[in-house]
């Protein structure tokens, strides 16, 4: 028998976890929820708590009672990494989020926030992508065992939500960059993974860049401080099972990206697609119709948000 959510609205003095706060999107998260106002921000290095390990988080939460909880945390990278670690993509994510949905429930918790990737989406669904197309046809194989493991957290909130009436809800952030990013060209996104290489390519007066694939494919692109601004939004007005897309609804070429970002850099060289490597998915536009209609809208413009990071990146390359 399913039980009515109880709605929670969290006040200033609310304890809020933020798991994965030394993220990308998790460190944006924190920088969003004290510029609002909230004074009870509870965070935990992987040293001190380590979230795939199921005992210590039942102890965390016993101990801590946490008001609300932000998932933030996941073992992430581009193609090349979710090819060569398919295990670890899967094991290490489902370990992390049923601990932290389940102790969330167990311990009281009152608020939710599940966030997962727009990978989730079939590899051929219509552009731009409604949440209703989840579970509608196969995934993108390369990186499904990721994606796999983000369905299963969305199903897992959507089952505690029916069952024990748990408060939580579910986000799909499409690609997100910014401040912090991981720049390694072994496992990092496009995006930090071409300002990496146009730097690099640069300072080393190299000839020409190589970009993986045809250059073809489109992307969606969101600057991390918006996506915590839209999460701490939904945190505080948002209480439904249906999962909600957070993007800017516009996208781009690999190809325009990688002629932006050189510009950006200031690199004179050329540009050259490496054809033998995987494109990925073709297209993936967010339809962002449900999150405009809750009253939320991005704001930082791609290049604005590529400058900035950039300029982080050169300052912040040594560490």
């Amino acid at each position: 028998m399913s039980r009515k959510a109880v709605d929670f609205h969290p006040d200033k003095d609310s304890k809020i976890f933020v798991a994965g706060h030394r993220g990308l999107v998790g460190s944006a998260i924190v920088r969003s929820l004290q510029r609002r106002g909230y004074n009870n921000i509870l965070t935990r290095t992987r040293q001190q708590l380590d979230l795939a390990d199921g005992q210590a988080v039942a102890s965390f939460f016993a101990e801590q009672r946490p008001d609300c909880v932000i998932d933030a945390a996941a073992k992430v990278g581009g193609i090349h990494a979710n090819d060569s670690y398919p295990a670890e993509f899967i094991r290490d994510n489902l370990f992390i989020q049923n601990n932290l949905i389940d102790n969330a429930w167990r311990f009281g918790c009152k608020k939710f926030v599940f966030l997962g990737s727009t990978c989730i989406y079939p590899r051929m669904a219509p552009q731009p992508l409604k949440e209703e197309y989840l579970l509608t046809g196969p995934l993108e194989p390369t990186n499904e065992w990721y994606a796999i493991a983000k369905i299963a957290g969305i199903k897992m909130c959507q089952a505690y939500r029916r069952q024990y009436g748990f408060d939580a809800i579910s986000l799909m952030p499409t690609n997100l960059y910014g401040p912090g990013d991981n720049f390694d060209l072994e496992n990092s996104h496009v995006l930090p993974a071409l300002i990496s290489k146009f730097h690099e390519a640069r300072q080393a007066g190299q000839p020409q860049v190589v970009i993986w694939g045809t250059g073809k494919p489109r992307r969606e692109f969101l600057h991390v401080d918006d996506m915590a601004d839209a999460t701490v939004f939904l945190m505080e007005s948002y209480s439904e099972e249906q999962i909600v897309n957070v993007g800017v609804g516009q996208d781009i070429s690999i190809g325009e990206l990688a002629g932006l970002v050189k510009e950006i850099v200031g690199y004179r060289g050329s540009i050259v697609f490496d054809t033998t490597r995987p494109d990925g998915t073709p297209r993936k536009l967010l339809d962002i119709s449900r999150l405009a209609a809750l009253g939320w809208r991005a704001s930082i413009p791609l290049e604005e948000g590529i400058e900035s990071t950039y300029r982080w990146y050169v300052q912040n390359r040594a560490a």
